[in-house]
């Protein structure tokens, strides 16, 4: 279950979201606005599901964000917005292309971020290389929602006109628009019929250079054709530039990736690693220096874990010395102990068939558990223990039994009471009850977990490894101990009135200092990184 459990950096702390990008080339900000965004949100507004809708509109560029509300199905919701965008593509003015509708992506977003930086090629090169080359391999390894590309600029043919050249020829823009467009259109060719078979036509494919523009023919007013060449310059040149890439104080071109909704993000990162190392002898050959993990959220999750683990086997460690310095047997202290692993497996098991993920919170819940967990298992041990030493020849499996049995109701009632403290942290919700629920649900789970492991493994693991031997006998330390706290306990029994007002005066001085704590929804995270966006 751990090996193909999903991992995240965070539970999914916001709602399903996605992106309406609709590319409007020569329109302004005011136009985009108007003739595009607008008509978009109008349609999108009314879909079934979404809790807010908001736009940004540039020259050339729409964008629009919609939430759904909270507790919705993405996969549903992004259907009906689908739907929606469908119904008003047909009314956006002509040149403007389609509305696209982004993938479903998780709450954290950022995958991977990849540099490349070169000395070889010049920039416009290396932005070719990496939207036509390595942008397509990325987008094919499985978890990864998107991969945008940032620096330098894409490459784009221009095609100059010569106004006079137009004039002399009696050449409209229209007819140079419409050589162009039937030279770059694909088209079906047919075929041709002889007496022996069917000869199949085959168009071009769709791909130009500069060669096969310049050659375009371009219908005159005088009834004859000229080449494009003819009343126009046409030049490779970089297409106009929105922001750029610095990658280690060096042009270059940054892949930023997005995880699909509900991927693993380790899954995804090693994925992505993978298919780097399969392109990397070809970037090598170009002389192209790859930077594989500029900002990568796997780490995060890698050194959670790697902290985790180690304060877990702390703990249980702990946990097994101070169990056999008070029991005094290593059979005794293995019988608790192992209702450790038991309870947080189980725990495991249920929230991974729950559609859960092992994040920062679900491994804070597992760690926070482990005192209660040991808790059970201890309480029915030791019970179980101190029958066994006036035991004498009877019947160790029926004393083990009743053992069990005596300590039965005071533990499921522990347990309950604290199962029913921790419940309301379940039901919390926004953005406190996204991250906390998680903690509460892990915890709660390996504390019902831990109930069961020491009602049937406890007992049974005793009558296998404690039927037939004689236990220790209880440390001396350990006796006036527990005398001394005898003692302690009926003074503070006859004096009911102290003990109350004692209790009112720790609750005030506790309720007081309280309110002198910061609240944060988080602690601080190291990280080992930042990322700056402008």
């Amino acid at each position: 279950v751990v090996d193909r459990a999903r991992y995240d950096v965070f539970p999914e702390f916001v709602p399903a979201q996605v992106t309406v990008q609709t590319e409007a080339p020569g329109l302004v900000a005011e136009q985009v606005e108007a003739l595009v965004t607008r008509p978009i949100e109008n349609a999108i507004n009314g879909a079934n599901g979404v809790e807010s809708v908001s736009s940004e509109s540039a020259q050339g560029l729409s964008v629009i964000r919609v939430v759904f509300t909270e507790g919705s199905e993405p996969l549903r919701a992004r259907q009906i917005i689908a739907e929606a965008l469908g119904s008003v593509s047909g009314k956006l003015p002509s040149g403007v292309s389609p509305p696209a509708l982004s993938p479903l992506t998780s709450s954290t977003m950022d995958l991977l971020k990849i540099g490349l930086t070169s000395d070889k090629l010049d920039q416009r090169q290396l932005r070719a290389l990496a939207d036509w080359t390595i942008r397509p391999r990325l987008l094919a390894t499985k978890g990864v929602a998107g991969a945008v590309v940032y620096g330098a600029a894409p490459s784009r043919y221009e095609v100059r006109i010569k106004p006079s050249q137009l004039v002399a020829r009696n050449i409209s823009l229209a007819e140079v628009n419409s050589a162009i467009a039937a030279l770059t259109t694909v088209r079906g060719g047919g075929f041709a019929e002889t007496t022996n078979q069917r000869i199949l036509i085959q168009p071009g494919n769709g791909a130009i250079d500069a060669a096969k523009l310049r050659a375009a023919l371009v219908p005159s007013g005088n009834g004859t054709a000229v080449a494009l060449r003819e009343v126009a310059d046409v030049v490779l040149v970089p297409a106009p530039q929105f922001g750029d890439a610095l990658i280690m104080g060096k042009p270059g071109v940054l892949v930023s990736m997005s995880s699909q909704y509900g991927a693993n993000t380790l899954e995804a990162s090693r994925a992505v690693a993978a298919t780097l190392e399969e392109l990397k002898p070809t970037l090598d050959a170009q002389g192209i220096k790859l930077y594989p993990a500029l900002h990568r959220p796997a780490n995060f999750i890698e050194v959670a874990l790697s902290g985790m683990s180690k304060d877990l086997i702390v703990g249980a460690l702990m946990i097994a010395l101070v169990l056999f310095a008070f029991l005094r047997d290593l059979r005794t202290a293995l019988i608790a102990f192992l209702s450790i692993p038991l309870s947080l497996l189980a725990a495991l098991i249920v929230l991974d068939k729950l559609g859960g993920t092992i994040n920062t919170m679900t491994l804070g819940g597992l760690t926070v558990s482990l005192g209660v967990v040991v808790d059970d298992a201890v309480v029915g041990v030791e019970n179980i223990v101190r029958r066994l030493r006036s035991a004498g020849a009877a019947d160790r499996a029926a004393i083990i039994a009743n053992a069990t049995v005596e300590v039965r109701a005071p533990v499921v009632y522990a347990t309950y009471l604290l199962a029913f403290t921790i419940a309301p942290i379940l039901f919390l919700t926004g953005l406190q009850g996204a991250f906390f629920s998680p903690l509460a649900l892990s915890f709660l789970l390996a504390v019902l977990a831990s109930l069961v492991v020491a009602l049937t493994v406890t007992p049974a693991l005793a009558v296998l490894l404690l039927g037939r031997m004689t236990p220790h006998e209880e440390p001396r330390a350990l006796a006036r101990a527990k005398a001394w706290h005898r003692a302690q306990l009926e003074r503070l029994c006859d004096r009911p009135q102290a003990v109350i007002g004692a209790t009112i005066v720790t609750s005030l001085i506790g309720a007081l200092g309280l309110m002198a704590f910061g609240g944060e929804l988080l602690p601080a995270f190291r990280e080992g990184h930042y990322v700056l966006k402008v």
